[in-house]
């Protein structure tokens, strides 16, 4: 939702939708229609509809291609019983936007509130997406601009009660909370390149030979002076690769993190065999200076977060919520593809997201 976030006010004023149909079922609906009520505020199907439809074109146009699959055969498949892709994502996306209700409501707790030039862009916004969409489209995103107004007011609402409601954690955190380790480390794989330069999986008598090879390496490693993971890698033609980590880490693998966390600095460990292959790893450092002071500023953002959502928890909990499903269901995905339409505009801004 980060970077997705400043995209919003790009789209709408670039009328950036591009509208698909898959059934051609008929696209009416009654915008007005309340789809859910937190506490005294009522959610229009419309705004409901607009947020909808933003969150699938950014899935159908991003992140189908990514799965290898089309939007509308994204939505169909199962992720629970009885429960696919689009009813997972339609009701966390009815969720956020009872969220976005409920910061609304508590922004003059954090002395939040739209500026003159923030309703100036918003109506702006609102305005040059009316212009620059077809009726047709419109009607498809509940692309009007009551709809939009609201739903860039809501989002640049939310966007201004982050800071405000992730202040006063403890931001103190020692090295021994936030300790990384570092190693180096190299893998015997159970890959091979054929003749033709394709890759391709060891047989286990090849298997057995490299273990054999992968455990005087290791023997010679840990018995020589230097124990100079580089120089011997260099000789025997193997990529050194470096990795930082605690206890809890599980890359490269689990079983290589737990050998080399059990070693004392400039220690080597044994062989450790993976479904991948071989690995020996050395122990570099027993407090990576850097990686620990990365860990800190993670774990005070962790911090940061779970106040922010443990604020939203209660809220909801304090707040009367209803949800009304038939009117919910009048928006599908899997009957009406909507993309995003590539502009010059949208990659120059879309870059500075990321």
């Amino acid at each position: 939702m980060g970077q997705f976030r400043k995209r919003v006010m790009i789209m709408a004023a670039a009328g950036l939708f591009a509208v698909s149909s898959l059934t051609g079922c008929g696209r009416s609906m009654n915008n007005d229609a309340v789809v859910a009520e937190v506490g005294e505020d009522k959610i229009a199907l419309g705004v409901a509809n607009f947020y909808a439809r933003m969150q699938q074109a950014q899935y159908e146009t991003y992140y189908a291609g990514m799965m290898g699959t089309t939007g509308e055969a994204m939505w169909a498949q199962e992720v629970e019983e009885d429960k696919d892709y689009e009813d997972t994502t339609k009701a966390s996306i009815l969720e956020a936007l009872e969220n976005m209700y409920l910061l609304k409501q508590h922004a003059a707790d954090y002395k939040v509130e739209l500026t003159d030039d923030d309703k100036k862009a918003i109506n702006k916004a609102a305005e040059t997406f009316v212009e620059d969409n077809t009726l047709e489209d419109k009607e498809v995103v509940s692309g009007y601009e009551k709809y939009v107004k609201t739903f860039l007011e809501l989002a640049t609402i939310q966007t201004r009660m982050n800071a405000p409601m992730k202040e006063g954690v403890d931001e103190e955190v020692s090295d021994e909370e936030a300790a990384q380790k570092s190693m180096q480390y190299v893998l015997f794989s159970y890959n091979k390149t054929d003749a033709d330069g394709n890759s391709e999986a060891m047989t286990d008598d090849e298997k057995a030979a490299l273990k054999e090879t992968a455990q005087k390496f290791a023997d010679d490693l840990k018995n020589s002076d230097k124990k100079d993971l580089e120089a011997a890698a260099s000789e025997a033609g193997l990529e050194v690769q470096t990795a930082t980590f605690d206890s809890e880490s599980t890359s490269p693998t689990a079983d290589l993190v737990k050998a080399a966390d059990a070693l004392e600095e400039g220690g080597v460990t044994g062989i450790v065999e993976s479904d991948n292959g071989i690995y020996v790893a050395k122990l570099t450092s027993n407090l990576d200076r850097e990686a620990t002071d990365a860990k800190k500023e993670s774990i005070v953002e962790e911090r940061k977060q779970e106040q922010y959502d443990s604020l939203v928890e209660q809220w909801r909990k304090d707040t009367e919520i209803t949800e009304h499903k038939k009117v919910w269901k009048k928006v599908k995905f899997d009957e009406q593809g909507v993309t995003i339409k590539e502009s010059e505009e949208e990659n120059t801004e879309g870059s500075d997201t990321k």
